[in-house]
């Protein structure tokens, strides 16, 4: 997906296709929002190419939310190239949270380090990014598991989701000492660790998996 500059497109046009090949959505009186999905030719791919898809939202305002009418109504166009199969309100919604995307692209590279892949092998790079997958999706795994126990932890977070590097300084970083007694080896940790409470309870629930 990628959004495209309007330049000079008229706007007019767009509506005009928008209500023509557009589904309508009513949000309230005097605002409808148009998406739809066209098909047209990228001005600078090869003759050979197909065509693209074009998906748009398109909105049209008359009137004001207070009901006060425009003289001009006002339009608003945001449209984007796109090779995939799917509904013009999936691949908008897609857009939108690609600001989800990047805070996982973040986190896979300074939480976890996986900045620069160290090897000029492909496929030791793969390796690598399958490895670092597991890795991110079980640490993500244990810090979406601490939140759902709000009763343990030692803050209050208004979070919907912790990030990695606090779940590596929290959960998996946790001093200890490990210990020899009765020919036994045993890991002995702080009693007064204020995530101690919530470290016993995932281990215990991922013993029972």
């Amino acid at each position: 997906m990628i959004k495209r500059n309007l330049r000079r497109e008229s706007l007019e046009q767009w509506r005009e296709i928008a209500e023509t090949l557009g589904v309508a959505h009513h949000l309230r009186p005097g605002k409808n929002v148009y998406t739809g999905t066209i098909t047209k030719v990228h001005p600078k791919t090869d003759p050979e190419m197909p065509d693209f898809d074009v998906a748009f939202e398109v909105t049209v305002q008359t009137s004001d939310h207070q009901g006060n009418e425009f003289l001009v109504p006002e339009v608003e166009v945001e449209i984007w190239w796109t090779n995939l199969f799917e509904p013009p309100e999936v691949i908008i919604g897609l857009y939108h949270d690609h600001g989800t995307s990047e805070q996982f692209h973040s986190e896979l590279k300074s939480d976890m380090g996986v900045e620069r892949l160290p090897s000029g092998s492909m496929k030791v790079n793969a390796l690598i990014l399958m490895i670092s997958m597991l890795a991110f999706n079980t640490l993500r795994f244990i810090g979406q598991r601490s939140l759902s126990k709000p009763d343990l932890l030692p803050s209050k977070p208004d979070v919907a989701c912790k990030r990695l590097r606090k779940v590596i300084a929290d959960l998996i970083m946790v001093g200890c000492k490990l210990v020899a007694h009765g020919r036994r080896l045993a890991l002995r940790i702080w009693e007064y660790n204020p995530w101690l409470p919530v470290f016993n309870e995932l281990y215990a629930e991922f013993l029972r998996l």
